[in-house]
């Protein structure tokens, strides 16, 4: 059984982990826009960073154990390889940018934006499948 203390270890660890996590992700959409960092790194990195911020996932959260996975795994291993293609020191740089960026005041503004490109999104693609699929004749 854990002890309070190890638990109350593991639970620091963990939400240090996260908070790096969300660093390195804004770090990473910084990064992709410095053009000192390869064309294919940035690629990695805006694809990345986006999926990251977007409050849409592959997997929806509320399915049972799937949903978490997605951001469990993917999340960090496409974090990872995208900062392995970033040169050091424009990373270093980012993360400095990135940890006074999350040191201000969250924007619902820009998480509505978002959601309203999703919706628009799926919406388009609905309207040309209607527009241009075949309709069988009755």
């Amino acid at each position: 059984m854990l002890s309070a203390t190890k638990l109350s270890s593991i639970k620091h660890s963990l939400k240090t982990w996260a908070r790096n996590l969300k660093r390195d992700s804004v770090a990473l959409y910084l990064a992709a826009r410095d053009p000192r960092v390869p064309w294919y790194a940035k690629a990695v990195a805006v694809a990345v960073a986006a999926y990251a911020l977007s409050p849409i996932d592959l997997i929806p959260d509320f399915i049972p154990v799937i949903g978490y996975l997605d951001d469990l795994i993917l999340l960090p291993l496409g974090i990872r390889l995208a900062i392995a293609l970033v040169p050091d020191e424009v990373m270093a740089e980012c993360r400095a940018k990135a940890s006074t960026i999350l040191q201000r005041p969250t924007s619902r503004a820009g998480m509505t934006a978002i959601i309203v490109l999703w919706i628009a999104g799926a919406l388009a693609l609905v309207w040309a499948a209607f527009a241009y699929l075949p309709r069988s004749a009755p």
